[in-house]
């Protein structure tokens, strides 16, 4: 079996100094690392290995802590409140690391295992350093959120500047909004994903055909879009977020209709449902969806359905509960969504949620995103309770055979629940 401490290896296709600088992250020497990073850069990479710096520095703390393995992996993420504590880093080891970063070193690069240097801390169980990876993607990620709302605003100051007609400033703020919507699709991804691998996007989804079988949709790339192994989180979904009858809900993204179902059995006084593909929308209508009782359903992008239900000639429509689910869409459409939107559809006293799969296919990423999300909740006004839920091993149940890519690969799911701070 290979071995992960870089000790072992000698990285002989690396230049000298680029050899000397993995050397010295892998064995904690500070004194010569603080040398070293003054002429070559903390994510130089090894290419045989893909080990840069950080890589290395945390695989040397296998040696230097003896950490012991249970069955290699250990039991969780941070955030899942399950992690191994089996060992500490020492404080070398814990000051080279944030040393790294300081000098630039990049949390989510990839070694050739397909490991950050995050997965190497939560597989040998160093809790310390796997939170300092964590924060420091957190610490990219907001700054990377914050440069791409300056970047937008930067658009829409040109655009004002080019475009702006002064007997026509309304079309000129219309146009400025679409723009930023179409801009900001796949903007936000941690680890990004191959050229020959794409992530799909919603025009792209939106304008594929799709097909419907008992147990998920998939779209014309055999991408998921929605499976019925999530049952059990939507149902506990379904259940906090309406736990009694007679309450007014809104559901964004109908998909296989599972938690439009569960909602459906909490006897809702008035129950909306907004959908943007026309194929989800023909099977609605072929099970019924359109006839139910209080039911009303909005066929199209939420983005341009909300606006116009807050701004209702009648004063708006408030809901007790509202759940977020679309497909094809990155983390800055939810941010809008409870941005820009939540406050003027939420009944005081209500409460919304969403599916929280932002980074699930890796422990490290599911953890960033899961205190970058609560960051922005908080910013925006809202407290948020988390709920674990155990998911089962989908690969040994077989539910990816068929799809392009799995979209979930972690032990829990934390189900958010949101309201208004206060």
């Amino acid at each position: 079996m290979e071995s992960d401490n870089p000790q072992d290896h000698q990285f002989p296709n690396l230049a000298a100094e680029s050899h000397s600088l993995l050397v010295a992250a892998s064995r904690h020497d500070l004194k010569s690392l603080e040398n070293l990073l003054r002429t070559v850069p903390a994510s130089v990479q090894d290419p045989e290995t893909g080990f840069t710096p950080l890589h290395a520095a945390i695989a040397g703390a296998i040696q230097s802590n003896e950490v012991s393995r249970v069955d290699g992996v250990s039991k969780g993420g941070p955030n899942s409140g399950d992690t191994e504590e089996k060992g500490h880093a020492d404080e070398a080891a814990v000051e080279t690391a944030k040393l790294l970063l300081l000098n630039g070193a990049i949390w989510n690069d990839l070694d050739k295992k397909d490991e950050t240097p995050g997965c190497i801390a939560l597989r040998i169980g160093l809790k310390d350093l796997y939170n300092i990876m964590v924060d420091a993607g957190v610490r990219a990620e907001i700054l990377l959120n914050r440069l791409d709302k300056y970047e937008q605003l930067e658009d829409q100051q040109s655009d004002d500047d080019d475009d702006a007609d002064p007997d026509d400033e309304m079309s000129s703020e219309a146009t400025n909004v679409v723009q930023q919507d179409n801009r900001s699709i796949n903007n936000t991804s941690i680890i990004q994903p191959s050229s020959q691998d794409p992530q799909p996007n919603q025009p792209t989804y939106l304008s594929s055909s799709l097909s419907f079988h008992p147990d998920r949709i998939l779209d014309s790339s055999t991408n998921s879009v929605m499976m019925s192994w999530e049952n059990n989180l939507m149902s506990q979904t379904a259940s906090l977020l309406a736990p009694s009858p007679g309450l007014r809900i809104l559901n964004i993204g109908h998909g296989m209709g599972i938690i439009d179902s569960h909602f459906q059995s909490s006897s809702p006084s008035a129950h909306h449902i907004i959908e943007a593909h026309s194929s989800v929308l023909e099977r609605m209508r072929e099970q019924g969806w359109y006839d139910k009782t209080n039911v009303i359903i909005h066929e199209g992008r939420w983005q341009d359905i909300l606006p116009k239900l807050i701004e209702n000639e009648d004063g708006g429509v408030l809901f007790d509960a509202i759940y977020f689910d679309t497909f094809a869409e990155p983390y800055s459409a939810l941010r809008r969504f409870f941005e820009d939107f939540v406050i003027g559809l939420l009944d005081d006293n209500g409460r919304w949620g969403f599916f929280n799969g932002l980074g699930a296919d890796r422990q490290i990423c599911y953890d960033v995103y899961g205190k970058v999300v609560e960051l922005d909740l908080f910013e925006a006004g809202y407290e948020v309770e988390w709920t674990i839920v155990e998911v089962s091993d989908l690969d040994e149940t077989g539910e990816w055979e068929g799809v392009k890519r799995p979209y979930w690969k972690l032990k829990e799911y934390r189900l958010p629940i949101c309201r208004f701070m206060g």
